[in-house]
């Protein structure tokens, strides 16, 4: 299997990326930022964002999952790894590589807004127009994105391409 194409480039990436960590410093300037990454696929964008967010910020992980080695989402999620820190009354971003079908994050936030956060908002690396089943309102999408199967930049097809510095669609043969 290999890249037939390249969706977004690595400079296209660290652009848009500092653009978000300048408003998402605006944006929390003064309040008590905790930014959660959802595992595996935002460890990337998590980590090249928060370089610019010019703010102190505490991170925690959580690990979900909904597409096990498929290209399309099962619609069954499983949360793998619960965040450490408590988020009653804090501030709380999360960062995820991609909005598909919206299911998968609809649930998180379920999750997550039971537990009483004084904001909870999401940071979407990718967000794919005309399929979400739950519409999800980012705050800060990075890039719109067609239904595409897209790779790299922390994405995977069965665990392989999350270390590709951009974002590239499979050959049409390589995802069957």
């Amino acid at each position: 299997m290999k890249i037939g194409k390249v969706l977004i480039t690595e400079e296209e990436i660290q652009t848009e990326l500092k653009e978000m960590g300048a408003q998402i410093t605006k944006d929390y300037e003064g309040l008590d930022l905790l930014i959660v990454g959802v595992l595996k696929g935002a460890f990337m964008v998590m980590a090249d964002l928060a370089r610019y967010i010019e703010l102190p910020v505490e991170f925690d992980f959580m690990a979900v999952s909904s597409y096990g080695s498929a290209t399309q989402t099962s619609g069954v999620v499983r949360i793998l790894k619960d965040l450490d820190a408590e988020i009653a009354g804090r501030h709380v971003l999360i960062v995820e590589d991609i909005i598909d079908s919206g299911l998968t994050l609809n649930y998180l936030l379920k999750a997550l807004k039971v537990r009483n956060p004084a904001s909870l908002e999401v940071a979407s690396f990718l967000t794919k127009t005309g399929i979400q089943r739950v519409e999800i309102n980012a705050r800060y999408t990075a890039f719109e994105i067609g239904s595409e199967f897209v790779v790299g930049y922390g994405l995977d097809y069965a665990g392989l391409y999350r270390n590709l510095p951009y974002v590239g669609i499979l050959e049409e043969d390589s995802a069957t």
